[in-house]
Parts: structure tokens; C-alpha cells; sequence
């Protein structure tokens, strides 16, 4: 019997949002308010005690406060507008591109570091260690517990929950969702306020080191050296996040494995994917446009049922074309 629906039974909406979301944003601002305290003693304590090490620190975590909270308002952005219908595939991806941004300052930051520390190396300071090391050793627990908030959704956690809607359009198209509830896809908005963090750390127990061994065996030089294995590990770092984010932004193919996963499910004997697109729309999110040719037609909702079972599938649209010399052989 043909059921009658509403055009709304065909409509769904685009929230394509990381399942962690709203407990990510709140522990990212509780990270910019310890940062930004952590921020205001370091930099104190570089410039009245004359270490290169605390000041680099301070200075890295004062644009680390700045970034981060960039990350706690692309968090309060995406979820602001996620039924906006402006954003054609909804807001997940604005935390991508804030964690592109924040690459980007990280970058900096680490040439920042860099330079400066070799001029230090060239130009010593006088450093007072004692104090310099306490400041240091308190930054370095801030850091610390910083990551302990953030750790769980910058490495993702796969719970999946899947709402299955087959829509069959007049044109041929299917749209079908499948909510994946689940991070099992990085978030790299977090990642980005992550790895803001982790330099923070790293930055603290190089100086220490450095002040440390400039303490015991009077080495102001090691000071300035710290700083400029810091800069470089920072470097490695940023541009990590900056190819992970440009990737999303740019809309490439997430992994082969799902591509070909796609394809074993939909192609058989009579049926063959004459185009495929499969891009990340938000973490634990991805879309898919199949297009089908086929010796044996079926409905789209038939080719939709098939990929029911792939984790993460939440915006799939199937197009079928008969074509009776395209079985296989």
C-alpha cells in the first residue's frame, strides 16, 4: 500500500556536530581561565627573574590563552548555528577551522621561540634561578592539569548510535542519515586546544631542565638551548595539525578504507559506482555521494539499506542509472 507523508516525513536536519561537544567547550574555557592566570605569573616571573626559558613560556602561553579561547568560541559558534540553513552540511566543520587557525599560531609561536632564544644564546642575561625554577614548576602543573581536561576528546572515543532515515526523492535521490554519536573521527578543534596545551608543558620542563643545569653547573647558555629544542618540537607539531586540518577543510577523501568499504558494499555482478565523493562533514561525521549504474535497477533506499551497517555514514545520497552493459564482464 502507498503511504501518505507530509513533505516534512522527508526533511532532517544537518547537525553534524562531535557527540563530546557541549562537554568540550566547557572544559575548553575552564583551560583559557587557568591559561590565562598561568600566563600572567610566567611572564611577571620572566622579566623580574631574567630567564629566557619562563619568559618564552610566558609569552608561548599568553597567544596558547588567545588560541584557546578561539576554540571555546568556535565550540559555542558551531552549536549556535548548527540549524542554520546557510551551512549547507551545518556547522561541523567550524572546529576544523578553527584548529587550522590555531596551527597556524602555533607556527608562530615556535619562530617566535626560536629567535629569541638564539639571540639569547648569543646574548646571555643574567637568571634568577631559584625563583625562575618555582614559577616554572607551577606552570608546568597548570600545563598538566590542562591536558588532564582536554585529553579524552583530542585522542576521540567511538560510542556509536545510529538513526537510520531513508527519504526517497521523485529525482532519483536518497538521502539517508545515519547519526554516528561517537568520536571515533578526532576533533580538531579540541586537538588543536590539546597540543596549545601540551607545548605549554613541554615549554615548562625545558625550563626547568634548562635552568636546572644552568643552576648546578652554571650554564646560562642551556637556557637559550631548551628554548630552541622547544621551538622545533612546536614546529613539528604545527604543521602536524596544519596538514590534519587542511585535509578536512579541503574536503579530502578521510581514508581509503571507507571508500573501499563503500564499494564492496554497493557493487556486485549487475551493479557499478560510476562516482564516488566521501568528505568529513564534523567529528564522527562523514557524507557520501554515490552515483550507481546498473544492469538490474534497484530503488536507492535498496543501495542505502546495504551501507546501513558503516559506522559514521550521516548524509548519504545514492543516484541509479540503468545501464544493461555495465554488469560485470
Amino acid at each position: 500500500m502507498h503511504r501518505e507523508h507530509t513533505i516534512d516525513h522527508w526533511r532532517h536536519d544537518h547537525v553534524f556536530l562531535g557527540d563530546q561537544h557541549d562537554r568540550n567547550e566547557r572544559r575548553t574555557w575552564i583551560v583559557v581561565a587557568l591559561t590565562a592566570t598561568m600566563m600572567v605569573a610566567e611572564i611577571v616571573g620572566g622579566y623580574l627573574f631574567g630567564s629566557m626559558a619562563l619568559l618564552a613560556d610566558g609569552w608561548h602561553m599568553s597567544t596558547h590563552a588567545g588560541a584557546l579561547a578561539i576554540v571555546a568560541i568556535a565550540y559555542a559558534f558551531a552549536r549556535h548555528h548548527a540549524d542554520d540553513p546557510r551551512f549547507a552540511f551545518g556547522t561541523g566543520k567550524i572546529g576544523d577551522l578553527a584548529a587550522f587557525a590555531n596551527a597556524m599560531v602555533l607556527l608562530l609561536i615556535a619562530l617566535f621561540i626560536g629567535i629569541e632564544s638564539l639571540r639569547r644564546l648569543v646574548e646571555p642575561v643574567p637568571i634568577a634561578f631559584d625563583e625562575a625554577l618555582a614559577v616554572a614548576a607551577l606552570g608546568l602543573l597548570v600545563n598538566l592539569a590542562c591536558a588532564w581536561l582536554l585529553r579524552d576528546g583530542a585522542h576521540g572515543h567511538a560510542h556509536p548510535h545510529h538513526h537510520d532515515h531513508g527519504h526517497q526523492h521523485d529525482h532519483g535521490h536518497n538521502h539517508g542519515r545515519e547519526h554516528a554519536q561517537g568520536g571515533h573521527h578526532q576533533d580538531y578543534n579540541l586537538r588543536a586546544g590539546y597540543l596549545h596545551v601540551l607545548t605549554d608543558a613541554l615549554t615548562s620542563v625545558l625550563a626547568i631542565i634548562g635552568l636546572v643545569a644552568g643552576r648546578a653547573y652554571d650554564w646560562i647558555w642551556m637556557d637559550a638551548l631548551v628554548g630552541v629544542v622547544g621551538a622545533l618540537v612546536i614546529m613539528r607539531w604545527a604543521c602536524g595539525l596544519i596538514k590534519e586540518s587542511g585535509r578536512v577543510l579541503l574536503d579530502l577523501v578521510p581514508d581509503q578504507e571507507t571508500e573501499r568499504t563503500i564499494r564492496a558494499a554497493l557493487e556486485s555482478d549487475a551493479d557499478r559506482i560510476a562516482d564516488l565523493h566521501v568528505w568529513r562533514l564534523g567529528p564522527g561525521h562523514h557524507a557520501a555521494v554515490v552515483s550507481l549504474v546498473s544492469a538490474r535497477p534497484r530503488s536507492p533506499d535498496h543501495y542505502k539499506a546495504r551501507l546501513s551497517g558503516l559506522s559514521g555514514l550521516s548524509h548519504v545520497t545514492v543516484e541509479v542509472q540503468p545501464c544493461d552493459l555495465c554488469a560485470a564482464g
